[in-house]
């Protein structure tokens, strides 16, 4: 029997991690993945899931949420380190605005994981540069911008404006068009400048946008980074992304 000589550089250490994040997402997204990838440090990696969602009703919304525990079950089998369910939506709906908070706790309980959801994370996000007045920005159509109104207001969060594209072709609308909304948003009385909408590109247009008006300014997919982020810091881990919240 023949042997092969291997020669393996001693440069070559085994595959680690410093950290694994996990990310559930609704199956359209094509964006939030993405701009987690950038986001992430080497020595660290993305593992996602998702869930049925082809359409934006009050429904298929609403149900997203309830399969939530499901999705997180299978990302736990990877063994991450946090978890998020990374529709802004499914969170925005609900008749009772804490079940997001309520769903992604049960699940953290059930699986010894922190899990997260978005649309609970944009106002820890603004909790945590202590805002209270901000103007909205999104892709969606007018119903479910109504949500996203009556949702922080009840979380404690005056809007002062909104406006969106009113589609739900969310991740083909392009960064720029996206800055010159959020600007047009922009009024006298807000603290903040909020996008909405995890399939929506925001990374390219947060500092050009905070340099342009002053004002801090939260995403959707930022504020969930973010709050990911804090939970890995307790694991003597630390992950930076863009704009004041993150300084």
């Amino acid at each position: 029997m023949n042997t092969v000589a291997t020669n393996i550089p001693e440069s070559i250490s085994p595959l680690s991690w410093d950290f694994k994040l996990g990310l559930i997402v609704p199956s359209w997204n094509t964006v939030m993945e993405r701009e987690f990838q950038r986001l992430l440090p080497a020595h660290s990696s993305l593992h996602a899931s998702r869930i049925f969602h082809n359409q934006d009703t009050e429904e298929s919304l609403m149900e997203m949420l309830f399969k939530l525990e499901d999705a997180a079950t299978l990302l736990a089998h990877a063994k991450v380190d946090a978890i998020c369910f990374g529709c802004t939506g499914s969170g925005l709906v609900q008749e009772d605005v804490y079940l997001d908070r309520k769903f992604a706790d049960k699940a953290s309980l059930s699986l010894g994981i922190p899990v997260i959801a978005t649309s609970d994370a944009v106002v820890k996000a603004m909790e945590h540069l202590r805002i209270s007045r901000v103007s909205v920005a999104s892709p969606y159509e007018p119903w479910l911008n109504s949500h996203l109104k009556r949702y922080l207001n009840e979380r404690g969060i005056v809007v002062t404006s909104i406006a969106g594209f009113g589609t739900q072709d969310h991740s083909n609308c392009s960064p720029k068009e996206t800055l010159e909304l959020a600007l047009s948003v922009v009024d006298s009385q807000a603290e903040a400048i909020f996008i909405s909408c995890t399939n929506f590109r925001t990374l390219e247009i947060i500092e050009p946008l905070e340099n342009a008006t002053g004002l801090p300014v939260i995403t959707s997919t930022q504020a969930s980074y973010w709050m990911m982020s804090e939970l890995i810091k307790k694991s003597n881990h630390s992950i930076q992304g863009p704009g004041k919240l993150f300084s």
